[in-house]
């Protein structure tokens, strides 16, 4: 007896049936399930903003802006500003997204563009995805006993022949700038190198055929063509490398140096609002406890503004190069 699939497809119920009573009450389960978890995330967010203005608000009525102006952190004259702070988080963030970024995108293209064979490609991202499991104290330790010694003699050199730079205006002598922000760089390369990675494996290999038709070299392509399409991806994995070095917390109290200190050099110690909050909440009395909030308070809207101008430059992005509205 010959098998007939088609009778048997045809038998059966098939999806463009009605719904039952049961689909329907599976569907508003889900729906309220859906819209319970989103509302929850915004209450939560909401909740957290709330508790930390709360207890931050007797900082702000006794400091006001002062305290984002401020440069001196001095608990026994209750002196406190985190200028400084404000600094060395942006600064070394941003050091750190410029490295990150350059080496994630070009891994991203070297694991994507066939420049090698799929079971390597494999072994590649697995690694690069294992520096994401790596403790961030475990990075602290490995930045203060192997990359400050490695990195000192260069400094030293810098220094000495480029010190009317600003970049290397002083020495490195021990934690600072430059070791933080490598250290972040590596700590945010699996985000930015994962993220990238599927964006362009998110575009169809149409696309590609298509510019290599039009007589395309390769890099043309890489460049002109799959950079582009992958641009919105690619910024929302910057983006969240972004934020993730700016609430890096253990590593950049290891490395930074933890000064109130504002300058361009790579080379001089500095501090963080994520590190002073992990290094002087312990033994902060009640006032500075106040102060401290307020410090996180400030750190928060930081990571707001920083998420909102990325979503909007994601956004420009999808429009100018993906035609999305």
């Amino acid at each position: 007896m010959v098998h007939d699939p088609f009778k048997q497809a045809s038998s059966a119920r098939t999806l463009s049936a009605p719904p039952s009573a049961n689909d329907y009450m599976k569907d508003i389960v889900f729906r309220a399930f859906a819209y319970f978890c989103a509302s929850a995330i915004i209450l939560l967010v909401v909740y957290i903003v709330f508790e930390i203005g709360s207890e931050a608000l007797p900082a702000i009525k006794t400091h006001g802006l002062g305290f984002i102006t401020g440069t001196t952190w001095d608990a026994n004259k209750g002196e406190f500003g985190v200028l400084p702070e404000i600094w060395g988080t942006l600064y070394s963030a941003l050091i750190a997204l410029v490295i990150g970024g350059v080496f994630g995108v070009g891994i991203a293209i070297f694991l994507t563009q066939s420049f090698v064979h799929a079971k390597l490609e494999l072994v590649f991202r697995t690694t690069i995805e294992l520096l994401a499991a790596i403790p961030s104290v475990v990075y602290g330790l490995w930045g203060i006993y192997v990359l400050i010694p490695l990195l000192r003699p260069g400094a030293l050199w810098l220094h000495e022949t480029f010190d009317w730079v600003p970049l290397f205006s002083t020495e490195l002598s021990g934690p600072g700038l430059a070791p933080a922000a490598l250290v972040l760089a590596i700590m945010i390369l699996p985000t930015v190198a994962a993220i990238s990675v599927d964006a362009f494996k998110r575009i169809p290999y149409r696309v590609k055929e298509a510019a290599y038709g039009m007589g395309a070299t390769k890099w043309e392509v890489i460049l002109k063509v799959m950079l582009p399409t992958a641009s919105s991806g690619i910024l929302a994995g910057l983006v969240l490398g972004f934020g993730r070095a700016l609430g890096e917390t253990m590593a950049l109290a290891m490395l930074i140096g933890n000064v109130n200190n504002i300058s361009f050099s790579l080379f001089s110690p500095a501090n963080t609002l994520a590190s002073l909050l992990a290094s002087t909440f312990p033994e902060a009395g009640d006032i500075e406890v106040q102060a401290l909030m307020y410090a996180a308070l400030v750190l928060l809207v930081i990571t707001f503004i920083v998420n909102v101008a990325g979503l909007a430059i994601q956004q420009y992005t999808m429009r100018k190069f993906e035609g999305k509205k």
